[in-house]
């Protein structure tokens, strides 16, 4: 038995499953030729932009350092935010790609075989997990511990905080703003319709509105009802995927990776749609396994892994029953953010349930 593979559930999967997913085992795979590797990380690049655009606003008065504060979202709330300058220190948020660099999809590559097993055992536990009983008009609530770099703005290494308590409520069918709650921050709301749209009917005429702009669910900006929709088709779930994240730039396995990581963290999906998501995932080129991890709880396991632009962003399942413990984020060379095996960000999924609204925790 492969060391790396995880027990797989011997109750409540299917056959055709089973055969399905054994199917995803690719042949002994290629020797890749090595990755591109960009010039600086990120953070360089990013920190000294931001700090050019907004250096007024990056220091306190006689130059002391305000008080730091936590980037006001992690995952759900700012998907596309790679870093930023709050009150002179500039902000960490793993897992998105330079800004400005074209995409790539590798050609001819897929998933190591370990990672394809860790990944097959993970959907098989999924299939048969508890259907998410959510009202339309209820909210996905799900609590996690969560921990981001950050670095001065006038440099120096990047440095992880102790991980904090995230919650977040998510709209069950989109009708209402959800709510992200973290420790040391005011709420923020979630999915909120865009500012309100007015219109002129005749010049010198009072303005009149006509309505808010309204957001659509997409793949970065999930409802419940967007994700328990997802095609369960791991091939096409992937092009969905890829096309919803084909405007973030950078290496377009990365985002797609990341992206699947974003919707297992704080969603909940329907088990078939969680499987499909693993699947979809087996997929994707250069993702390996690392025989241990562990997630912002202390809870040791197994991971799967990508690596693209100095980083690793690693998904770790609980060894045993296979289920989706949490993330962590990795320098993997040294820069001047930090040395090679540098935590850049770190998560722990605690619970996802129902609740009633908004603020409200579940009942139990």
């Amino acid at each position: 038995m492969n060391a790396f593979a995880p027990r797989t559930p011997q109750a409540g999967a299917d056959d055709p499953l089973r055969a399905e997913l054994a199917e995803l085992l690719p042949p002994p795979p290629v020797p890749e030729p090595t990755p591109e590797r960009s010039r600086q990380l990120r953070y360089d690049v990013l920190r000294s932009a931001l700090v050019a655009e907004n250096g007024a606003k990056a220091r306190t008065a006689g130059g002391t350092r305000a008080p730091r504060r936590r980037p006001r979202a992690g995952w759900i709330a700012a998907p596309a935010v790679a870093c930023a300058v709050v009150a002179g220190v500039v902000v960490l948020a793993p897992g998105e790609p330079p800004a400005g660099t074209p995409g790539r999809v590798s050609v001819d590559r897929s998933a190591s075989p370990d990672a394809v097993r860790v990944l097959s055992g993970a959907a098989l536990a999924a299939a048969s997990a508890p259907v998410p009983d959510v009202g339309a008009g209820g909210f996905v609530y799900v609590r996690s511990l969560v921990a981001f770099a950050g670095r001065s703005a006038d440099g120096g290494p990047a440095t992880l905080p102790p991980a904090h308590r995230r919650e977040v409520w998510l709209s069950a069918d989109g009708s209402r703003p959800g709510l992200l709650r973290e420790a040391g921050a005011a709420d923020a709301p979630l999915g909120a319709a865009e500012p309100p749209v007015y219109e002129l009917d005749r010049r010198g005429a009072e303005p009149r509105r006509s309505g808010p702009a309204t957001r659509v669910p997409s793949v970065t900006e999930p409802t419940h009802a967007y994700v328990a929709a997802l095609p369960t088709d791991p091939d096409a779930l992937l092009r969905l995927v890829r096309d919803g994240t084909r405007a973030g730039g950078g290496d377009a396995d990365q985002r797609a990776f990341t992206a699947i990581g974003t919707l297992l963290a704080e969603t909940w999906a329907p088990p078939k749609v969680t499987a499909a998501l693993y699947r979809a995932a087996a997929r994707i080129p250069g993702v390996t396994v690392l025989p241990s991890a562990t997630d912002a709880a202390g809870r040791e396991g197994v991971a799967v892994a990508r690596t693209a632009h100095g980083e690793q962003t690693q998904w770790i399942f609980d060894r045993t029953t296979s289920a989706f413990l949490g993330q962590r984020t990795v320098l993997t060379e040294t820069t001047s953010a930090g040395a090679a095996g540098t935590v850049l960000g770190v998560s722990a999924v605690l619970a996802k349930a129902a609740a009633p609204a908004a603020g409200v925790l579940p009942k139990g």
